[in-house]
């Protein structure tokens, strides 16, 4: 039934390595994005606070085959943008990279704004008496706690994407959806046994990232 593995036709590891550093650097880019949507939607200038509400509402409800899709066409296709990359698939992966941060950024906006919403109203103000501006309250006050309060939601958010990233596929990016797509194909005989490698391979990915995260979530958990 797994004869498939020995045959040394499909590059499962390399496939999976692909997966692994869409993951690594989309959850980078998605944490930076959404702190600068969450800054965006608890600012006092009402602008900002409007383009990020219109953004995480927008993007979040948006199916992310679209997003991914919509960076190849709008951005390679008519624009001609290729972030640097050479070959349709690299170019796929640098633009499902900037796809995954721009949907799930909105995801990590809005778990950090779950944890700002629990630092007590009390610390912004008395940073604030103090002559803090906005800027230096949220970082040094704020958004610390709510990093720490966030670690559960923000460990599903990753979760999420590393799983997401099979939506990758729909723009060439040589990813573990790729190859399992073209196993089916031509391993129509052994399609459980195919089905079963790629849930096991995406298990060992999220599994540890979950139990690792949660024994963090433990450790930081603000003391109330």
């Amino acid at each position: 039934m797994f004869d498939f593995l020995d045959s040394g036709q499909y590059d499962l590891l390399g496939a999976f390595w692909v997966t692994a550093k869409l993951t690594f650097f989309s959850a980078i880019g998605s944490l930076i994005w959404g702190t600068a949507l969450v800054t965006m939607r608890v600012s006092p200038v009402p602008m900002m606070r409007a383009f990020g509400t219109v953004y995480v509402n927008v993007v979040r409800n948006t199916p992310l085959t679209v997003v991914i899709v919509a960076c190849l066409m709008c951005l390679n296709q008519t624009l001609l943008v290729s972030l640097g990359g050479k070959g349709s698939e690299d170019i796929g992966f640098r633009l499902a990279i900037l796809g995954l941060v721009a949907y799930t950024g909105t995801f990590v906006c809005e778990a950090l704004r779950s944890g700002i919403n629990t630092v007590p109203p009390g610390q912004a103000e008395a940073a604030r008496a103090l002559g803090l501006s906005f800027f230096q309250v949220l970082t040094l006050v704020v958004l610390p706690q709510a990093f720490r309060s966030a670690v559960t939601p923000l460990a599903n958010v990753l979760i999420a994407l590393t799983k997401n990233t099979t939506v990758a596929a729909a723009i060439s990016a040589a990813e573990a959806a790729s190859l399992m797509k073209k196993m089916i194909e031509f391993e129509a005989d052994a399609l459980f046994a195919v089905f079963a490698v790629f849930a096991f391979g995406f298990m060992v990915l999220t599994l540890p990232t979950g139990l690792l995260l949660g024994w963090a979530a433990k450790r930081l958990a603000v003391k109330r």
